[in-house]
């Protein structure tokens, strides 16, 4: 289990340049399965959740070359399909949450596809019932080993169908249209998730050939095609990174530059950052955040009430990054309520910040109120354990900003996430090693 050691209390400062989106490569790598033509793919993140999802590929017999630092190309010409129902598939499939966006693509080019109970972040539950469900209405017949938790999904051909989604999932939604892209008719797909990395992959399916209508939208129309071809794609950066380093200046009270951050696909970011009192610049298409040597003060709602920061499906504050913005308020001037809608226990790493010194009340397992200090109490060094890849960073971050030195055990979880992060931390003036 990996380790780092971090000596707080030091100012940062330079450029930091976001990875490619974790996100959307999870979405996009999934997809090259949909054609046995060549498709070449930039700007993708070294990070152990997208390595595995490219191993995975790879053992099902993708050919894949790298061709740049963040570059590949695959193509799918000659799958070894019966991988899907070995042992080592069961084992390998398991330990990657995204691995359920291979189904989708193996099902309507091939009419099955196979996939153990996929694994990934301890954040509650987070159920397969919209991925299923969407590739029953399109034709497909389901299965479920019990004893192994081992999903299944068989269909001569799928038919394009209407459909209503229980809840605007982003991966169950990217799994139905990769689906739907080869089915016969046309599929309408209502209360469909429109992330920009859902975007992302709509957009490069049509370069391919599919034809996707409403791209952007809560309602999608699929108009199903023979056949796709290959194409090339370059991912967004990543958004939660971004926010993750907003985070970081803030508590850090750093001046730093944000490099090249796709500014019209970050939403609310900037302004839920804003009502935390962080200031924060664009020059061009980066993001400049001074140095806030007299701190930040949340905002109050107009009426004097205390400020409540929610998650909500896109465009709505994504969930990944509340706990970023829960550490950052610890510092704050001001309170605000954390209400955490979406996942049962992503708050539950807030005992650790409490253990720092921060002020914070745990309502239940979705909301925390925080009584920030203005800095005129800092954290305190301590040990502590990586839950999770957000919280992970979150308490990485509440280590930067504390006094004295911090150990984090399980960086594992930080390294699905975050691509060499202690080196470009390094790089803009943090204390952080690394111990294996």
């Amino acid at each position: 289990m990996g380790t780092f050691k971090i000596e707080g209390g030091h100012r940062l400062k330079g450029e930091i340049t976001p990875q490619g989106a974790k996100n959307e490569a999870l979405q996009i790598l999934c997809a090259v399965l949909l054609t046995d033509e060549k498709v070449t793919i930039h700007n993708i993140p070294d990070i152990v959740d997208v390595n595995k999802l490219i191993d995975l590929l790879e053992n099902l017999g993708v050919t894949i070359q790298k061709i740049g630092v963040s570059s590949y190309t695959f193509q799918a010409n000659d799958l070894h399909l019966e991988y899907l129902q070995s042992d080592q598939f069961k084992t390998d499939g398991r330990g990657l949450r995204g691995s359920i966006m291979m189904v989708g693509p193996l099902l309507a080019r091939f009419g099955k596809g196979y996939i153990p109970k996929p694994g990934g972040d301890k954040i509650g539950r987070r159920r397969l019932d919209t991925h299923f469900e969407g590739f029953i209405k399109l034709g497909a017949k389901f299965r479920y080993n019990r004893e192994e938790y081992f999903y299944g999904v068989e269909a001569d051909s799928l038919e394009g169908t209407y459909m209503l989604l229980d809840e605007a999932s982003v991966t169950g939604t990217a799994n139905i249209v990769m689906a739907a892209v080869l089915a016969k008719g046309t599929t309408t797909i209502y209360n469909a998730a429109c992330e920009p990395y859902l975007q992302q992959l709509c957009k490069m399916l049509n370069r391919m050939g599919a034809k996707i209508n409403g791209i952007g939208s809560n309602l999608l129309i699929i108009e199903g095609v023979k056949k796709l071809k290959g194409t090339e794609h370059t991912m967004l950066p990543d958004m939660i990174e971004i926010g993750s380093w907003i985070g970081l200046a803030a508590m850090t009270r750093s001046e730093l530059t944000i490099k090249n951050v796709s500014w019209d696909n970050l939403g609310l970011i900037p302004s839920v950052f804003g009502k935390l009192g962080i200031s924060l610049r664009q020059e061009g298409d980066d993001i400049v955040i001074p140095e806030h040597a007299d701190g930040y003060e949340i905002q109050n709602f107009i009426d004097g009430s205390v400020l409540t920061i929610s998650d909500a499906p896109w465009p709505g504050f994504t969930p990944d990054l509340l706990s970023i913005v829960l550490t950052v308020a610890t510092q704050a001037r001001g309170s605000v309520l954390i209400h955490q809608k979406m996942f049962e226990s992503r708050l539950f790493f807030v005992d650790k910040l409490i253990d720092m010194g921060a002020k914070i009340i745990l309502c239940d397992p979705h909301r925390a109120t925080v009584i920030g200090h203005d800095f005129k109490s800092t954290l305190k060094a301590t040990t502590m354990t990586s839950p999770d890849i957000r919280a992970g960073v979150s308490l990485l971050i509440a280590a930067l900003s504390a006094k004295g030195t911090s150990t984090i055990h399980n960086i594992e979880q930080i390294d699905r996430g975050y691509q060499n992060i202690d080196g470009r931390l390094k790089a803009i003036g943090a204390h952080i090693v690394r111990v294996d």
